[in-house]
């Protein structure tokens, strides 16, 4: 692999992409592939478009001046970017978890970046392509670089520490997420420790909520950053919950006024503070902790509280597993907002459990006296009569024939359920 050699093609690039739809002049054009399509027959049309260099794995697609031929091209690009970490100066904070990364990710990002220059990952892009571009976009002006890696299998965040190769880290919590590809909740024990274990292995520090007994267990013998307690502080104290969180914190002899957040949820109090933890650690002001905390909007359907045409809608449709789901349901119920209903899609990817854990969460919203609607095969499977609903298409077509009107609404599902497609008529 010539990675050094393809690191100066890069130095002297715009950036990197692998979509020709983002190709623009003097980026280099990595040409995947997959199932279903095949980057190096693109190759020349990123070229056309200005890509200074396409890196391709198919000798027929070779351009002797501009392309770049490697063995493997997914791993020309992985090889780049640890190549890339390596020279990178500034601190990396990588992340996984559960449930929260993104929002988490993008608090401590807010924070951070009040004071110094800081990158963190755009949208998800958090697998084992989306961290390799991350970590590409990280340039020498950036102090601070905070990474999400998200997995569905184990070894997979072992991997993508391998490559990020985090100065600190942060597991946002451990819930019943990907339960199929992990195994079981055991797997992903294990799997979200992958983060730690290469951090201990490297003696590197991690932060920890100390009100979180699964975290303090598996960080056993590390070097730890502990907040959330009177002892270790900071703790934050949730102040309410309608409509959207305030919050306060204490940090030695500083106690905060009221921050106003614009999340909804008291699941987001963990992500808040794990935020206003590094800020301290880090030395931000506390001033400007909390305007950054207070100015942070929540945007893609996270934990998103919006007025739609006829509702008052709390879009959570991003993702969603049991953890998650039980989280909003309870927190939906303890909320002040009056009328309540709630449209519930189908959590993937749970294996053998699905069944269960779908039943589960009928059960909850009969315990929390919560009126519901329940889209998808898996809650088709587990209940019947009107409030079962087998596709996001059908339901587009039940809502147009009976809107609700002046209701409060939680939608929640996984994201290939879309349910933000019939959101949009609410």
């Amino acid at each position: 692999m010539r990675t050094e050699e393809l690191y100066e093609h890069y130095l002297r690039s715009t950036g990197v992409t692998t979509d020709t739809r983002q190709a623009t002049d003097g980026k280099i054009f990595f040409a995947l592939k997959g199932e279903r399509f095949n980057g190096n027959q693109y190759a020349q049309q990123a070229l056309d478009a200005g890509c200074a260099l396409a890196v391709i794995d198919e000798a027929e697609f070779a351009n002797a001046e501009q392309t770049f031929l490697v063995e493997d091209v997914l791993t020309a690009l992985q090889e780049l970017a640890k190549y890339h970490r390596q020279q990178f100066k500034g601190k990396i904070i990588g992340l996984t978890g559960s449930n929260g990364k993104t929002t988490s990710k993008e608090l401590i990002r807010e924070v951070l970046a009040s004071t110094y220059p800081t990158y963190a990952t755009k949208g998800n892009l958090n697998n084992h392509i989306g961290v390799p571009l991350s970590l590409l976009e990280m340039t020498d002006n950036h102090e601070f670089a905070v990474i999400e890696m998200g997995a569905n299998a184990q070894k997979e965040i072992q991997f993508l520490s391998t490559l990020s190769d985090p100065d600190f880290g942060y597991i946002t919590n451990i819930g019943k997420a990907h339960l199929e590809g992990f195994g079981g909740l055991e797997g992903v024990r294990k799997g979200k420790k992958e983060l730690f274990d290469h951090l201990k292995e490297k003696n590197r520090p991690v932060f920890i909520n100390c009100t979180d007994p699964t975290l303090l267990a598996i960080s056993e013998g590390m070097e730890r950053i502990l907040y959330g307690t009177s002892v270790d502080t900071p703790e934050v104290y949730l102040l309410d919950t309608d409509p959207l969180l305030s919050i306060a914190w204490t940090h030695d002899a500083y106690t905060s006024p009221k921050v106003q957040t614009q999340l909804t949820g008291e699941y987001n109090l963990n992500n808040i503070a794990a935020a206003i933890a590094m800020g301290i650690y880090f030395g931000v002001k506390p001033e400007a902790i909390n305007h950054a905390i207070a100015e942070y909007k929540p945007d893609n359907n996270r934990s998103e509280r919006k007025q739609g045409k006829h509702n008052t809608l709390i879009m959570d449709a991003y993702n969603a597993n049991p953890t998650s789901m039980f989280n909003a349901l309870e927190s939906f119920a303890k909320g002040q907002d009056e009328n309540k209903l709630c449209i519930l899609g189908d959590m993937f990817e749970l294996g053998d459990v699905a069944d269960e854990e779908h039943r589960k969460v009928v059960a909850l919203t009969e315990k929390l006296n919560l009126e519901a609607i329940f889209v998808g095969s898996h809650f088709a499977k587990v209940g019947n009569g009107d409030a079962f609903i087998e596709t996001t298409d059908e339901l587009i077509e039940r809502l147009k024939a009976n809107l609700p009107q002046q209701r409060s609404i939680l939608v929640k599902g996984s994201r290939g359920m879309r349910l933000e497609r019939a959101a949009e008529l609410l």
